[in-house]
Formats: C-alpha cells, sequence, structure tokens
C-alpha cells in the first residue's frame, strides 16, 4: 500500500446507506444458504455420486453400478483396499439386513445382480484389493455363506441365502466409512421372483479357470510331436486298451443330497458319461465300460466284477462329497489301503455303507485285510499311486480346484476291482459354490476333461514303458 495515498474517507450518510444494504441483503441470503446446507445434508449415494446408478423393473435391465468419479480414482489408483472383515446384522428399521463389506478405502466401482431369491452377487473393482486376513461372519439360516473369487482384475461375490428368506438386494457405499453396504429388504414372493427374473447367475469360474482347462487335445509334455511319432511306434503293442468307469450309487441309493436338494448319484452318472466321450472320441483304441449307464442301483461287489470280467487296466470310480458344515469344499483322490487319517476314514465309511447286501468280510474290510491286498498287489498300489497324483495335479493345476489331497482309505468296491484302481470325490454337494460348479454343464465338463488329460497322460506314459 502506498504510504502517501490517504486512507478512504465515510461519511455518515455514507455508512448508514452502507449498513442498511448489507441487513437487507443478508436477510436475503440467509435463508437461502440454509436451504442449501439442509440439501446437501441429505445427500444420499445417488446425489454425491453423480454416476451410482440403480435400475428395477423390467427384464433386460442393467444391474446396479456404482462408479467413482476420475478425479476420486486418479487418487487412489496406487492404493490397495484392505478387506478386513465381512459382517451382517438386521437392519434397525426392522425391515431386513445390512452386510458390510468393512475395507480401507472405497472401491473404484462394484456391480450387484440378484438372480434367484436365494443368491446375491457382487463384483468388486479395485486395482488391488487384499483380502489374505479377512474375517467371515458367522452364519445363520437366513445368511448362509459368503464366497470369494479372485478375478483377473477384480474379486467376485457369491452371497448365499436360506430358501425361505423373501429380500430384495440394494448395494451403496456408507457415507460415514469406506466400508460397502448390501442392503436387505423384505419382500413378497412374488416381487422377489419379477426381480430376479432379469438377471442371469455370473459363473466366475469361467474367470479364474485357466483357458486350457477344457483343452483334452494338447499333452502336457513332451512336444505334440514327438508323442504322435512315440505313440505310433507302440501302438501295435498296446495293452493299456480298457477303462472301466463306475459312477457311484443310483438307484434307490442317492448318496449324498446337497444343497438344494442336489443327488450325488445323478451328478457322478453324468460326469461319467462326459469323461467316457472323451475317451471314445479323443482315444478310440480304448473300450469304455461303465458298471451303470442309468439311475439303477450295482452293489459294490458287482461293480468290481463287471471290471474284472472286463479285464480293465483301470477303474475308476466317481463320487461327489458332503458333510455336515456348508463351509468344507474341495477334491481328493483315494487309492486303496490303510487310511492315514480320520478324513479318509470318515470318507471311507459313508462309500462302503451302501454295501449291504452281501457278507459282512466284504462291508469290514480289517487291517489284516488291507494288508494282505497291499503284499499281493503290490504292483496295483504303486500304480494306483501313481495315477491318483496325476488326477489330483490336473484338479489342482489346470480345473482350478482346491486339492485336498491325494489318500488311501479302504474302499470296498476299489478292493474288489482286481486292477489298478481309484476313488474320486469331486467336491462337495454340501457347499453351495460347489454345488453350482457339480451341478453346472461347464462344471461338470471341467471335472471330466481334468481325469481325461490324467487318464491319457498315464496311457502315454504306460506305452512308452512297453516299447
Amino acid at each position: 500500500m502506498d504510504p502517501k495515498r490517504p486512507l478512504p474517507f465515510f461519511s455518515e450518510p455514507t455508512l448508514s446507506t452502507f449498513s442498511a444494504r448489507k441487513s437487507f441483503l443478508w436477510r436475503f441470503t440467509l435463508p437461502l444458504v440454509v436451504s442449501v446446507i439442509l440439501l446437501f445434508s441429505n445427500f444420499d449415494a445417488q446425489a454425491v455420486h453423480p454416476s451410482f446408478n440403480r435400475t428395477m423393473g423390467g427384464f433386460g435391465e442393467e444391474p446396479l453400478v456404482f462408479e467413482r468419479t476420475e478425479d476420486e480414482f486418479s487418487t487412489s489408483v496406487e492404493d490397495t483396499l484392505h478387506m478386513d472383515r465381512i459382517s451382517f446384522a438386521p437392519r434397525g428399521d426392522g425391515l431386513g439386513y445390512v452386510i458390510r463389506f468393512h475395507q480401507s478405502t472405497r472401491l473404484d466401482s462394484f456391480s450387484l445382480i440378484q438372480p434367484a431369491s436365494d443368491l446375491i452377487q457382487l463384483e468388486l473393482f479395485h486395482s488391488n484389493i487384499d483380502t489374505l486376513d479377512i474375517q467371515f461372519p458367522t452364519y445363520n439360516e437366513d445368511v448362509q455363506e459368503v464366497r470369494l473369487y479372485q478375478l483377473e482384475n477384480s474379486y467376485g461375490v457369491d452371497i448365499y441365502l436360506g430358501q425361505q428368506l423373501k429380500v430384495i438386494s440394494n448395494a451403496y457405499p456408507d457415507m460415514q466409512s469406506q466400508d460397502l453396504l448390501v442392503a436387505l429388504t423384505y419382500s413378497t414372493p412374488r416381487e422377489v421372483e419379477v426381480y430376479t427374473q432379469q438377471f442371469l447367475a455370473r459363473n466366475w469360474y469361467l474367470s479364474i479357470n485357466p483357458d486350457n482347462a477344457l483343452d483334452i487335445l494338447a499333452p502336457a509334455a513332451p512336444s505334440p510331436a514327438n508323442l504322435d511319432l512315440e505313440y505310433e511306434q507302440v501302438k501295435g503293442k498296446l495293452r493299456f486298451d480298457t477303462v472301466i468307469i463306475d459312477p457311484g450309487h443310483g438307484g434307490h441309493d442317492p448318496g449324498n443330497v446337497g444343497y438344494r436338494n442336489a443327488r450325488e448319484k445323478d451328478v457322478v452318472l453324468s460326469i461319467s458319461k462326459k469323461l467316457g466321450s472323451y475317451i471314445e472320441e479323443y482315444l478310440p483304441d480304448v473300450k469304455v465300460i461303465y458298471t451303470r449307464e442309468t439311475d439303477r442301483y450295482v452293489d459294490l461287489e458287482e461293480r468290481g466284477s463287471i471290471a474284472n470280467r472286463a479285464e480293465g487296466d483301470l477303474f475308476v470310480s466317481i463320487h461327489a462329497d458332503g458333510w455336515t458344515s456348508s463351509s468344507v469344499y474341495g477334491s481328493s483322490v483315494f487309492f486303496l489301503g490303510l487310511h492315514r487319517s480320520d478324513a479318509a476314514f470318515e470318507v471311507m465309511k459313508r462309500e462302503n455303507s451302501v454295501f449291504t447286501n452281501h457278507s459282512d468280510e466284504l462291508f469290514n474290510l480289517t487291517e489284516e485285510d488291507l494288508l494282505i491286498y497291499e503284499l499281493a498287489h503290490s504292483g496295483y498300489i504303486a500304480t494306483s499311486e501313481r495315477i491318483a497324483y496325476m488326477i489330483e495335479d490336473q484338479f489342482r493345476t489346470r480345473a482350478n480346484r482346491k486339492s485336498r489331497g491325494v489318500k488311501q482309505a479302504g474302499f470296498v468296491v476299489l478292493y474288489q476291482a482286481s486292477m489298478p484302481a481309484v476313488l474320486i470325490e469331486t467336491g462337495f454337494l454340501s457347499n453351495p459354490a460347489e454345488q453350482r460348479f457339480l451341478t453346472s454343464d461347464y462344471g461338470q465338463s471341467i471335472i471330466a476333461s481334468a481325469i481325461f488329460r490324467a487318464i491319457r497322460d498315464y496311457k502315454l506314459e504306460y506305452e512308452k514303458t512297453q516299447n
């Protein structure tokens, strides 16, 4: 400020006029300011995030979608989102539940669909989501399970609800924290039916399985050209030419009855037929024998007799597991021998329990029985173990199944077959996610192709030793 410039001078009339105008402007603008403050304080997620969109109603409409603005995204792209916990609680208004995903920062975007009354699916997008130490809630009959699937650029979420619970779901960011909320609002069965019909369920396994999960043509090693040459050289000397496929249970014996009443006998018959068709098409010199091709009961002794009469080179018994807890999942492969764990013993008891028509000595395999079998058939035992590990490797690396390991147990059906033999528990029908996978055509194809590749690779390995 120029020190030589005089300070402004206001006369008393000028000051009076200024004060009057100021009072008039204040009285005019004060209500406007208050209205704006109230308006913003009551903003919901749609007002705060212009791109937050929910569509309700007609068929074919888009799922609920939330996206952060470009400015928000640019400031957080390097952040890691730590998802520490998932919880749920009854809503304060008594109209349903709220499921909360506890997060260290906001998601970049998310989408929600509800393709069935008992299934809600979300896809969560962020540059880096860490779920390593996540804690899951204690479930009840209404909210039965939450499952996460790590996809290439996002996470898939399945929320399984009790079939008796009728709700419509809605997801939105919590304005008081960084969390994501899923509101479940009680609705009538008709409202839920109309709402869910507009969505088609997502199969996360389509995203997480490798592209070659269904590839049944290309052997893993060595190169295809060398294999073709070697195959032709020993083709005339093949001895591995009969595979026995044994779909477990059947007829009056449904096997395990899982989530939504999925029956083991139906699932394993479908998988077995897919496996047999793969062998018939791609290994035409191998004969496929089924212990059953329809929904009929065949006792365990007869299954072994079928295999022995056909002089099979490999016996493959296909099953699906079940448990009292719906959270247990994964596949297992067994070969005959003394059970080495309590878990293997429990599976053996369930599978052997269907054998009720014949003598006790066949039903209750003693330790002595199994030791004598191991001594008399040590070659079969070693081959069975080798094939079991090849199947387990295919499940784990190509089919993307959780492996529960290769185990020994005294299965009667394996004991009856005088040849290398394995029993496969493809997954748990009691687990909602695995039930969906194992009852789907895609899931059954994944399982069957994994077993086929193991058999094919073993066949090629066996033929080389016979050359």
